[in-house]
Protein backbone atom coordinates (compact mmCIF):
# COMPACT_ATOMS: atom_id res chain seq x y z
CA UNK A 1 0.00 0.00 0.00
CA UNK A 2 2.05 2.05 0.91
CA UNK A 3 4.82 1.59 -2.25
CA UNK A 4 1.85 2.42 -3.98
CA UNK A 5 0.90 5.66 -2.66
CA UNK A 6 4.94 6.22 -3.02
CA UNK A 7 4.54 5.61 -6.65
CA UNK A 8 1.75 7.51 -7.04
CA UNK A 9 3.02 11.02 -5.20
CA UNK A 10 6.47 10.55 -7.38
CA UNK A 11 4.23 9.74 -10.75
CA UNK A 12 2.17 12.94 -9.71
CA UNK A 13 3.97 15.40 -7.83
CA UNK A 14 1.37 18.25 -7.62
CA UNK A 15 -1.17 15.54 -6.65
CA UNK A 16 1.14 14.64 -4.18
CA UNK A 17 2.00 18.01 -2.39
CA UNK A 18 -2.12 18.96 -2.60
CA UNK A 19 -2.37 15.54 -0.53
CA UNK A 20 0.00 16.39 2.02
CA UNK A 21 -1.29 20.33 2.17
CA UNK A 22 -4.89 19.13 2.65
CA UNK A 23 -4.08 18.14 6.28
CA UNK A 24 -3.50 22.12 8.36
CA UNK A 25 -2.37 20.96 12.24
CA UNK A 26 -5.13 22.20 14.85
CA UNK A 27 -2.18 23.49 17.05
CA UNK A 28 -4.12 26.48 18.45
CA UNK A 29 -7.23 24.69 19.56
CA UNK A 30 -8.49 26.65 22.13
CA UNK A 31 -6.59 30.05 21.40
CA UNK A 32 -8.57 33.69 21.26
CA UNK A 33 -6.25 35.61 18.50
CA UNK A 34 -6.77 39.11 17.92
CA UNK A 35 -5.86 40.28 14.55
CA UNK A 36 -6.25 44.29 13.28
CA UNK A 37 -7.32 45.27 9.45
CA UNK A 38 -8.60 41.80 8.83
CA UNK A 39 -10.98 42.01 6.21
CA UNK A 40 -8.73 42.27 3.61
CA UNK A 41 -4.70 41.43 2.64
CA UNK A 42 -2.57 39.91 4.58
CA UNK A 43 -4.95 40.49 7.46
CA UNK A 44 -7.50 38.30 6.29
CA UNK A 45 -5.36 36.00 5.76
CA UNK A 46 -3.57 35.45 8.85
CA UNK A 47 -7.31 35.52 10.62
CA UNK A 48 -8.03 32.56 8.61
CA UNK A 49 -4.81 30.68 9.02
CA UNK A 50 -5.23 31.12 12.54
CA UNK A 51 -8.78 29.91 12.26
CA UNK A 52 -8.20 26.90 10.25
CA UNK A 53 -5.82 25.61 13.07
CA UNK A 54 -8.34 25.69 15.79
CA UNK A 55 -7.98 29.54 16.93
CA UNK A 56 -10.97 31.95 18.36
CA UNK A 57 -10.35 34.50 15.83
CA UNK A 58 -11.53 38.41 16.36
CA UNK A 59 -11.29 40.12 13.66
CA UNK A 60 -11.63 44.76 12.96
CA UNK A 61 -11.76 47.02 10.69
CA UNK A 62 -12.58 50.50 10.80
CA UNK A 63 -15.47 50.24 8.37
CA UNK A 64 -18.74 47.58 9.89
CA UNK A 65 -19.38 46.76 6.21
CA UNK A 66 -15.65 45.15 5.99
CA UNK A 67 -16.03 43.47 9.48
CA UNK A 68 -19.53 42.00 8.75
CA UNK A 69 -18.05 40.89 5.21
CA UNK A 70 -15.48 39.42 6.75
CA UNK A 71 -17.15 37.53 9.65
CA UNK A 72 -19.52 35.88 7.19
CA UNK A 73 -16.71 34.59 4.88
CA UNK A 74 -14.55 32.96 7.64
CA UNK A 75 -17.92 31.12 9.61
CA UNK A 76 -18.37 29.68 5.91
CA UNK A 77 -15.44 28.26 6.35
CA UNK A 78 -16.05 27.21 9.46
CA UNK A 79 -13.90 29.23 11.66
CA UNK A 80 -15.06 30.82 14.90
CA UNK A 81 -15.15 34.16 14.40
CA UNK A 82 -15.80 37.73 15.98
CA UNK A 83 -15.96 41.05 14.65
CA UNK A 84 -16.03 44.79 15.80
CA UNK A 85 -14.96 47.71 14.20
CA UNK A 86 -11.68 49.14 15.06
CA UNK A 87 -9.62 52.50 14.61
CA UNK A 88 -6.29 51.59 16.55
CA UNK A 89 -5.23 54.91 16.18
CA UNK A 90 -7.66 55.83 18.81
CA UNK A 91 -7.04 54.83 22.53
CA UNK A 92 -11.11 54.06 22.79
CA UNK A 93 -11.23 51.30 19.89
CA UNK A 94 -8.48 49.39 20.87
CA UNK A 95 -9.83 49.67 25.06
CA UNK A 96 -13.04 48.17 23.02
CA UNK A 97 -11.81 45.53 20.85
CA UNK A 98 -9.77 43.93 24.02
CA UNK A 99 -12.70 44.02 25.93
CA UNK A 100 -14.77 42.87 23.39
CA UNK A 101 -12.65 39.69 23.00
CA UNK A 102 -12.25 39.33 27.15
CA UNK A 103 -16.24 39.80 27.98
CA UNK A 104 -17.22 37.21 24.42
CA UNK A 105 -13.99 35.20 24.52
CA UNK A 106 -12.54 34.84 27.58
CA UNK A 107 -8.90 36.30 27.23
CA UNK A 108 -6.19 36.98 24.70
CA UNK A 109 -4.01 34.26 24.07
CA UNK A 110 -2.85 36.46 20.57
CA UNK A 111 -2.21 39.62 19.04
CA UNK A 112 -1.36 40.44 15.48
CA UNK A 113 -0.57 44.31 14.92
CA UNK A 114 -1.57 44.56 11.11
CA UNK A 115 -2.99 47.69 10.76
CA UNK A 116 -0.90 50.41 8.52
CA UNK A 117 -1.63 53.55 6.69
CA UNK A 118 0.35 55.40 3.80
CA UNK A 119 -1.50 58.58 3.54
CA UNK A 120 1.40 60.01 1.26
CA UNK A 121 3.62 58.64 -2.11
CA UNK A 122 6.22 60.83 -2.68
CA UNK A 123 9.44 62.54 -1.45
CA UNK A 124 10.01 62.19 2.42
CA UNK A 125 11.67 65.92 2.76
CA UNK A 126 8.06 67.04 1.02
CA UNK A 127 5.68 65.01 3.83
CA UNK A 128 3.89 67.29 6.01
CA UNK A 129 3.95 67.16 9.75
CA UNK A 130 -0.06 65.72 10.02
CA UNK A 131 1.56 62.96 7.34
CA UNK A 132 4.38 62.19 9.43
CA UNK A 133 2.29 61.97 12.55
CA UNK A 134 -0.28 59.65 10.65
CA UNK A 135 1.87 57.34 9.67
CA UNK A 136 4.03 56.86 12.74
CA UNK A 137 0.95 57.13 14.99
CA UNK A 138 -1.10 53.88 13.43
CA UNK A 139 1.84 52.32 11.82
CA UNK A 140 4.09 52.33 15.34
CA UNK A 141 3.03 54.01 18.15
CA UNK A 142 -0.40 52.15 17.91
CA UNK A 143 0.74 48.58 17.85
CA UNK A 144 3.25 49.55 20.58
CA UNK A 145 -0.14 50.77 22.50
CA UNK A 146 -1.65 47.52 21.40
CA UNK A 147 1.16 44.81 22.95
CA UNK A 148 1.11 46.83 25.92
CA UNK A 149 -2.72 46.91 26.40
CA UNK A 150 -2.64 43.43 25.33
CA UNK A 151 0.25 42.47 27.98
CA UNK A 152 -2.03 43.40 30.88
CA UNK A 153 -4.69 40.40 29.67
CA UNK A 154 -2.68 38.24 27.34
CA UNK A 155 -2.53 34.60 29.09
CA UNK A 156 1.04 33.63 30.01
CA UNK A 157 2.50 31.26 26.79
CA UNK A 158 1.05 33.89 24.69
CA UNK A 159 2.34 35.36 21.31
CA UNK A 160 2.40 38.72 20.00
CA UNK A 161 3.48 39.33 15.73
CA UNK A 162 3.49 42.75 14.20
CA UNK A 163 3.39 42.86 10.70
CA UNK A 164 6.32 45.05 9.43
CA UNK A 165 7.71 45.00 5.46
CA UNK A 166 10.63 44.58 3.22
CA UNK A 167 10.74 47.85 2.75
CA UNK A 168 11.92 48.21 6.81
CA UNK A 169 15.29 46.82 5.28
CA UNK A 170 15.66 48.77 2.16
CA UNK A 171 13.95 52.21 2.72
CA UNK A 172 13.17 54.30 0.23
CA UNK A 173 12.78 58.31 0.09
CA UNK A 174 9.35 58.04 0.86
CA UNK A 175 7.73 58.33 4.72
CA UNK A 176 6.26 54.85 5.06
CA UNK A 177 9.68 52.52 5.31
CA UNK A 178 10.54 54.73 8.38
CA UNK A 179 7.75 53.11 10.19
CA UNK A 180 8.55 50.06 8.95
CA UNK A 181 12.00 49.99 10.14
CA UNK A 182 10.92 51.46 13.39
CA UNK A 183 8.91 48.18 14.05
CA UNK A 184 11.72 45.80 13.44
CA UNK A 185 13.37 47.75 16.46
CA UNK A 186 10.04 47.67 18.41
CA UNK A 187 9.83 44.39 18.00
CA UNK A 188 13.49 43.28 19.87
CA UNK A 189 12.76 46.13 22.61
CA UNK A 190 9.81 44.90 23.90
CA UNK A 191 10.73 41.11 23.51
CA UNK A 192 13.04 40.95 26.48
CA UNK A 193 10.17 42.66 29.22
CA UNK A 194 7.23 40.16 27.42
CA UNK A 195 9.55 37.34 28.00
CA UNK A 196 9.01 37.92 31.67
CA UNK A 197 5.50 37.54 31.39
CA UNK A 198 6.05 34.42 29.15
CA UNK A 199 4.52 36.27 26.15
CA UNK A 200 6.81 35.92 22.73
CA UNK A 201 7.00 38.78 20.00
CA UNK A 202 8.08 38.44 16.75
CA UNK A 203 7.96 40.46 13.13
CA UNK A 204 6.83 39.34 9.98
CA UNK A 205 8.38 41.86 6.85
CA UNK A 206 6.70 40.72 3.62
CA UNK A 207 8.16 41.46 0.27
CA UNK A 208 6.01 42.28 -2.48
CA UNK A 209 2.39 41.08 -1.67
CA UNK A 210 -0.89 41.21 -4.02
CA UNK A 211 -3.38 43.60 -1.96
CA UNK A 212 -4.90 46.63 -2.30
CA UNK A 213 -2.56 48.66 -0.11
CA UNK A 214 0.66 47.50 -1.95
CA UNK A 215 -1.53 47.78 -5.76
CA UNK A 216 1.04 51.04 -6.43
CA UNK A 217 3.69 48.41 -6.71
CA UNK A 218 2.17 45.23 -8.27
CA UNK A 219 -0.14 46.98 -11.19
CA UNK A 220 2.81 48.61 -12.29
CA UNK A 221 4.32 46.41 -14.55
CA UNK A 222 7.55 48.03 -14.98
CA UNK A 223 7.91 48.69 -11.41
CA UNK A 224 6.95 44.76 -10.50
CA UNK A 225 9.62 43.34 -13.55
CA UNK A 226 12.32 45.43 -11.62
CA UNK A 227 10.88 44.05 -8.45
CA UNK A 228 11.41 40.29 -9.47
CA UNK A 229 14.43 40.68 -10.22
CA UNK A 230 15.44 40.71 -7.55
CA UNK A 231 13.58 37.63 -6.19
CA UNK A 232 14.70 33.99 -6.32
CA UNK A 233 11.18 32.29 -6.60
CA UNK A 234 9.56 34.91 -9.79
CA UNK A 235 6.12 35.15 -8.82
CA UNK A 236 4.38 37.98 -6.77
CA UNK A 237 3.45 36.50 -3.14
CA UNK A 238 0.21 36.07 -1.87
CA UNK A 239 -1.62 37.18 1.33
CA UNK A 240 -1.75 33.44 2.56
CA UNK A 241 2.11 33.23 2.20
CA UNK A 242 2.32 35.31 5.03
CA UNK A 243 -0.66 33.96 6.97
CA UNK A 244 0.65 30.79 6.94
CA UNK A 245 4.14 32.42 8.65
CA UNK A 246 1.95 34.18 11.09
CA UNK A 247 0.15 31.17 12.28
CA UNK A 248 3.76 29.18 12.65
CA UNK A 249 4.98 32.22 14.80
CA UNK A 250 2.07 31.62 17.26
CA UNK A 251 2.02 28.03 17.62
CA UNK A 252 4.04 26.05 20.25
CA UNK A 253 6.59 24.95 16.98
CA UNK A 254 8.32 28.59 17.63
CA UNK A 255 8.47 28.58 21.33
CA UNK A 256 11.57 29.29 21.23
CA UNK A 257 11.43 32.19 18.56
CA UNK A 258 11.41 35.52 20.17
CA UNK A 259 12.37 39.20 19.50
CA UNK A 260 13.31 38.14 15.66
CA UNK A 261 11.99 39.35 12.21
CA UNK A 262 11.42 36.74 9.46
CA UNK A 263 11.50 37.84 6.24
CA UNK A 264 9.09 36.81 3.54
CA UNK A 265 10.17 37.89 0.53
CA UNK A 266 10.47 35.06 -2.06
CA UNK A 267 14.46 35.14 -1.47
CA UNK A 268 14.87 38.90 -2.24
CA UNK A 269 17.92 40.10 -0.81
CA UNK A 270 17.18 42.37 1.94
CA UNK A 271 18.98 42.31 5.40
CA UNK A 272 20.32 45.42 7.24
Amino acid sequence: MLKTITRSLWSNPVAGRRMMSNHIPQNLSGKVAIVTASTDGIGLAAAEALGQRGAHVVVSSRRQANVDKAVSLLRSKDIKVIGTTCNVGKAEDRDKLINMTIEQCGGVDILVSNAAVNPFFGNILESTEEVWDKILGVNVTASFLLTKLADLFIFRGGSVVIVSSVAGYQPMQVTLPVSKTALLGLTRALAPDLAHSNIRINCVAPGIIKTRFSAALWENEGVLEEFLKQTSIKRLGQPEDIGGVIAFLCSDEASYITGETITVTGGMNCRL
